[in-house]
């Protein structure tokens, strides 16, 4: 048994580290290299790669702006809204980032049996009540329950926010979104189990000196296709040359060109008595008393979009169009009973 003494250098490589750097020795038998350690956890693997990473934040920042956008025009305000993250995490760690009491609207994912979260923030539901029934949306956030009819208003919002959810996956995963529930308690909040893995978009709202979050929760269990398919049509779509593209574009532009749509004229109103109108025949002429002049209105499918003069051209019925109709209000929210 040797009794000869370590030693410093020989005690620190025996115990992982050393007391010089490696370039202090160099005919040193062997340098300690950095450990590269990473936390794994077996229960709840890490599912969402970089590469995931960025579509999905492409695809959210495509939500986060159809999202402004219509806040603003229905708001009549200057509104911002911002995509924080989009990270994976068990929904019982989403449940515990939810506030007391919570705005969470409850949608059925149609078609897979699961269910998804969207938590509108106490701040922003109170902005959106406030102004909604005639107010500034200045006023401090409510520390209650919504009432059924501030339910109703908010909900318009929640309904465009899951069609615009629905929108940007259609590409990767067809998800048909319906509002079915509503929970204002966290802890009675279940639509998955509380280990179930859970895409979770954190998106901030902000206007004047309002504040507040918009969370977005889809179980992990719909989007596997997402997850697991080896491309996606938007990346190899993004991963093309100019002139790809340019051929695509062209492509759905002369197909969208092709698409037809049925028009229809419609002469001004006028009144028939119930006499003229039981002796009216195959080939009979009835007196309108609209004038040849009188402007008739041209839709398109079902919507009133021209005003125009009905005439002939080679002999054919025609319509010049003259003038387009104004696009119709939209109402800020609509009550159904």
């Amino acid at each position: 048994m040797s009794t000869e003494a370590l030693s410093q250098n020989d005690i620190d490589r025996l115990l992982g580290g050393s007391s010089t750097r490696a370039d202090d020795a160099p005919d040193a038998p062997f340098a300690a290299a950095p450990l590269d350690l990473q936390v794994y956890d077996f229960r709840r693997p890490h599912r969402v790669s970089k590469e995931r990473l960025r579509t999905l934040e492409a695809m959210y920042e495509r939500l986060v702006k159809g999202l402004e956008v219509w806040l603003i025009s229905r708001m009549r305000g200057q509104i911002e809204v911002r995509l924080q993250s989009v990270e994976q995490f068990s929904f019982a760690e989403f449940t515990l980032s939810l506030p007391m009491p919570c705005t969470s609207y409850i949608f059925d994912i149609t078609g897979t049996g699961q269910k998804g979260v969207l938590d509108i923030g106490p701040e922003f539901s109170t902005f959106l009540v406030d102004r909604f029934f005639g107010g500034e949306g200045a006023g401090a956030s409510l520390t209650r329950v919504l009432t059924p009819i501030e339910r109703m208003a908010v909900r318009s919002v929640a309904d465009k926010i899951t069609a615009l959810l629905q929108e940007i996956w259609q590409d990767h995963v067809p998800l048909d979104l319906n509002i079915t529930g509503f929970e204002s308690s966290p802890e009675i909040l279940q639509v998955v189990n509380r280990e179930d893995p859970v895409l979770v978009a954190n998106l901030e709202f902000s206007t004047g000196n309002v504040s507040s979050l918009l969370l977005l929760c889809l179980p992990l269990t719909v989007l596997d296709k997402f997850f697991t398919s080896s491309g996606q049509q938007r990346l190899a779509l993004l991963s093309t040359n100019e002139r790809e593209r340019e051929q695509t574009r062209q492509r759905s532009e002369a197909a969208l060109r092709a698409t037809k749509v049925p028009i229809t004229a419609r002469l001004p109103d006028f009144r028939l008595s119930l006499r003229d109108l039981s002796q009216i025949i195959e080939g009979s002429i009835i007196p309108t008393g609209i004038p040849k002049d009188a402007r008739v209105i041209v839709r398109a499918g079902t919507q009133d979009r021209f005003i125009g003069h009905a005439g002939r051209v080679n002999g054919n019925l025609a319509v010049r169009v003259v003038d387009a109709l104004p696009s119709p209000p939209s109402n800020l929210f609509t009550f159904s009973t």
